[in-house]
């Protein structure tokens, strides 16, 4: 029996590596191969993460960089279809909703080859977000749905999914952080960066929503300018929010603003670790803030993980200034307490849950 995994951009990778570890250690007759596409082929956000989280190199790298939604799927089909075939695995296990993952998808739909998807189930209801376009295509072809919380399921039983090919298994994501804690509780970043835990705020922005429109990237920078004003901000910038202020000539200018490039993980879990707050329009950092117990504000109309706001640390907040802005203001204004408790089956083995779920579902 063989498996194919596929990993393509930088949330994949914490949530491949403990599959692919659950795997080795519960079914050791198994033939695994990683595929990676290159959908981020910025060193910063991909091969870093490889050697952090002691992922073994691809057996395959397609190297398709970067360019349009339409040309870099179909570049990463035109690419996958041939290491597909040489392959010819039994499963593909694909994880969350980026290029990679619908487009390796529609690739072994169309050559027979069943998928199971980590992360189905998750719905903004927001069509016009290129990785809520992925996702419902990617469980619509799926023939073992992994969900993360169980809105997850509620969301496929909705959509018609037969039950039998849904398993509810918890956030694998979850797992890395969990196996990684130590080294985060041991990481010096905030010092490094002269914070004071608990007395900064971390930033990121990447999402095209917040940072490919002049007037919205404005708004959202006026209003971390005035938030600057009452509380230090470290701002870890991503490459594609970098060109944009560039080609846009904004800039964020405060001297309690610093500006980074971007961390690795266990850097970025421990600059997250050590915030107040952390604003952000990232999935995965919804998802971390919450298990971590850190405020998180997230820049979006709409969220594709709820659990994190009814049962996490996570606020939605609109990209502009004043929102921004007010939102801090109040969490500030509130006691620096822990919020409520972590979704069901966010412990940390989610992992060995999709292994046996795989298993029963393929019969190995």
């Amino acid at each position: 029996m063989k498996i194919m995994h596929v990993v393509g951009a930088r949330p994949n990778f914490m949530k491949v590596a403990p599959i692919l570890r659950a795997f080795a250690t519960l079914v050791p007759n198994l033939s695994q191969v990683l595929v990676h596409t290159g959908q981020h082929f910025d060193r910063k956000m991909s091969d870093v993460f490889f050697e952090e989280l002691e992922i073994p190199d691809p057996d395959e790298h397609l190297g398709v960089g970067g360019g349009s939604h339409a040309e870099q799927t179909a570049r990463i089909m035109l690419n996958f279809e041939p290491v597909l075939l040489k392959h010819r695995p039994d499963w593909l296990f694909v994880v969350g909703d980026v290029n990679s993952t619908v487009a390796c998808s529609l690739v072994a739909s169309k050559l027979g080859v069943p998928i199971a998807h980590v992360e189905a189930g998750l719905r903004s209801g927001d069509m016009t977000m290129p990785e809520e376009v992925n996702r419902r295509i990617t469980d619509a072809i799926s023939s073992l749905l992994l969900t993360p919380s169980t809105d997850g399921d509620e969301n496929l039983l909705r959509e018609g999914v037969p039950k039998d090919r849904i398993r509810f298994v918890g956030n694998v994501m979850i797992d890395t952080l969990v196996a990684m804690l130590p080294r985060i509780k041991a990481c010096d970043i905030v010092e490094r960066l002269g914070c004071i835990p608990r007395e900064y705020v971390l930033v990121t922005l990447h999402r095209p929503s917040n940072v490919d429109d002049a007037a919205t990237l404005a708004q959202v920078l006026n209003g971390l300018r005035r938030v600057s004003e009452h509380i230090p901000i470290v701002f870890p910038v991503h490459p594609r929010t970098r060109r944009r202020m560039l080609d846009l000539g904004l800039s964020l200018d405060s001297p309690r603003v610093q500006f980074i490039d971007p961390v690795g993980y266990v850097e970025c879990l421990a600059l997250e670790r050590g915030a107040r707050i952390v604003i952000t329009d990232s999935g995965g950092m919804q998802e971390e803030t919450t298990y971590l117990q850190v405020r998180c504000l997230t820049v979006r109309p709409n969220t594709e993980r709820p659990v994190t706001i009814t049962s996490g640390t996570n606020q939605l907040v609109k990209s502009t200034g004043d929102d921004i802005y007010n939102a801090v203001k109040g969490v500030l204004a509130a006691p620096d307490t822990q919020c409520q408790h972590c979704p069901s089956l966010w412990d940390g083995r989610a992992s060995e849950r999709i292994v046996s779920a795989w298993r029963e579902i393929s019969n190995f």
